[in-house]
């Protein structure tokens, strides 16, 4: 037995007990005729005490060698601790060691090993095995692992069976790039890495699965953000027999459970919004509503006068920044610098400072008068003390503009506490989506999205009007599940191919085994998928997932820790029937 105790459970009720301990040398102090050492394992520390007087000779001599991250186990007895720390729960106890022995010696570590650490980003993720042993990753992983066992646990509990579906599945042309697997079996073909189990999903309703879920790894070849990796978990759902309130319904129980659970918050509204208006109100289609700062549409005040720049504009927005009168100009320049970067993009700003004594100052005072300027006080609702951004230009890049802003300015004044959660849903997306550069329509969420009661008829006149029985669930300006009623009969499937640019064949030769699938009785079905990562991530008070998985990719999809992916040989590249052709 390695050991009789964890390094986090002795107590002073264990003192005169005889305990065996291992795990890793956190630290250790030679004051020459003792030594303290701090023995860590996952789940605390425990001070070890090597006495001169009271300590076996060899055992006192050997423990002057230990070095940082040796794994030891020692035996000994649990005494009070003459100088207790209360600031960990051993801090009463030590253990006088009698026994020890080096289970295994450790070079010096590239970081130190604590809470707060030396190391930088790259190396810790070089040496991710070392990063775990922190606290901050070791409870982060211990957090995902508490919040996925509430997961399966709320959705057993609600008749839902955890079903596995393949990783070696069909390339399809929708979505993002598919990571590819060639088969050596198969010369010249391939299977791709799933984006998401959605057509196998689909397939167990019509198996009468009824109600599904799986905690699941998905792949997507495109570019990385700091909430996103080549390689993704997500909670799965479908339901059959279902329409769009029964899913929103047994998802906010789910969320509610997590909240409750995991954070002890009870959460009562979950608002609903429309795409439109989101998109009109806050410039994105996953809005944090903890705070104000709504946008403001400022054509019909604003361009009435010789001011060209929105007088030119598609759109005139503003929001009002609460205190923001106080700015300095160099701080405002500060915030018209920030919104002309290349990231955000916009020419320029205007300003309006609202005085405390009613009266008003802009950047365009030569244009607009005191009358003009109440206006636009009162079409953002700045009150006095608040300063009104105003951007304008082509519609859908300013409303980008705008709202990168307004969450820029929320981080500032401290109005996004990661200890609050505002839930939303945000629903009727448009079906389809229009590329300006090919002038063709793809699916905005994918091609099994069913279109709202009643609109099918518009994909032929104005397939851009019509809307996706589709919902996302927000939290907190982030977007943690997205999911839609399906199409679960073969002719409106194949009518929706069709508008998406595939002829019959292309549909047959992609999904003809889901469009059979559709005539053995297909229930009318739906579902939704929440991002684990990022919904641990956020449960969790961050706003980025790589220290809640466990081997993260950096933000090129390296592996740097194993140097992945990397070349195969050429032995392996000719039994798969691959040349390459690479130019230097």
């Amino acid at each position: 037995m390695y050991r009789s105790h964890s390094c986090g459970e002795l107590r002073a009720s264990h003192i005169t007990q005889e305990v065996t301990l291992a795990g890793w040398v956190q630290k250790s102090r030679d004051k020459g005729f003792m030594i303290w050492v701090d023995l860590r394992d996952r789940y605390g520390i425990t001070q070890l005490i090597f006495d001169e007087e009271r300590t076996p000779a060899d055992i006192f001599e050997k423990a002057k060698t230990l070095g940082r991250e040796f794994v030891i186990q020692v035996k000994g007895e649990v005494i009070e601790r003459a100088s207790k720390n209360p600031n960990i729960p051993t801090g009463d106890i030590e253990i006088l060691v009698k026994e020890l022995t080096v289970l295994n010696a450790s070079l010096l570590p590239p970081f130190t090993i604590e809470d707060e650490t030396d190391g930088g980003e790259d190396i810790r993720m070089k040496y991710r095995y070392l990063d775990i042993r922190r606290n901050p990753v070791k409870d982060s992983l211990i957090f995902r692992h508490k919040v996925t066992m509430e997961v399966r646990k709320y959705l057993s509990s609600q008749e839902f069976i955890e079903v596995e579906t393949p990783y070696l599945i069909k390339s399809t042309p929708e979505g993002a790039r598919d990571f590819v697997v060639p088969s050596r079996m198969n010369e010249g073909q391939f299977y791709a890495l799933p984006q998401s189990p959605q057509t196998f999903k689909q397939l167990l309703m019509v198996g009468g699965m009824d109600k599904y879920f799986q905690i699941v790894k998905c792949f997507r070849d495109e570019d990385l953000r700091a909430d996103r990796q080549p390689e993704f978990t997500q909670i799965d759902c479908e339901m059959a027999f279902v329409e769009q309130e029964d899913i929103l319904n047994v998802f906010e129980g789910l969320t509610r459970h997590l909240l409750k659970e995991i954070k002890g918050i009870e959460i009562d509204k979950f608002p609903r919004m429309t795409y439109d208006h989101a998109m009109k109100t806050y410039g994105n289609d996953k809005p944090d509503i903890r705070f104000g700062m709504e946008f403001g549409e400022l054509n019909e005040v604003a361009q009435h006068k010789d001011f060209k720049v929105f007088n030119s504009a598609e759109l005139v927005v503003g929001i009002a920044v609460p205190g923001g009168a106080s700015y300095t100009r160099k701080e405002i320049d500060k915030l018209i610098d920030w919104v002309k970067r290349p990231q955000v993009g916009a020419l320029g700003m205007v300003y309006v400072k609202c005085n405390e004594d009613g009266s008003f100052k802009s950047s365009v005072d030569k244009f607009y008068d005191q009358e003009d300027l109440a206006k636009w006080a009162d079409v953002t609702g700045a009150k006095a003390g608040d300063l009104i951004c105003v951007l304008s230009g082509h519609t859908n890049k300013v409303r980008a503009q705008l709202s990168a802003l307004r969450m820029e300015l929320a981080e500032r004044l401290n109005l996004r506490n990661p200890e609050e959660f505002a839930p939303l849903w945000v629903m009727d997306f448009p079906l389809l989506e229009l590329d300006e550069e090919t002038g063709h329509y793809h699916a905005m969420h994918h091609p099994f999205t069913s279109p709202k009661p009643g609109q099918l008829e518009l994909l032929d006149t104005n397939p851009g009007d019509v809307k996706a029985n589709a919902y996302d669930l927000v939290l907190n300006g982030n977007e943690i599940g997205g999911g839609s009623i399906r199409i679960h009969d073969k002719e409106i499937q194949a009518i929706m191919f069709k508008h998406l640019g595939f002829t019959e064949e292309e549909a047959k030769a992609q999904f003809g085994f889901l469009m059979d699938a559709f005539q053995y009785g297909a229930p009318p079905h739906g579902g939704l998928a929440f991002g684990l990562d990022r919904l641990v991530a956020i449960l969790g008070g961050q706003e980025t997932i790589r220290d809640f998985i466990a081997f993260p990719k950096n933000n090129s999809g390296r592996d740097v820790m194993i140097d992945a992916p990397a070349p195969i040989d050429d032995e392996q590249l000719k039994e798969l029937s691959i040349k390459l052709n690479i130019q230097s």
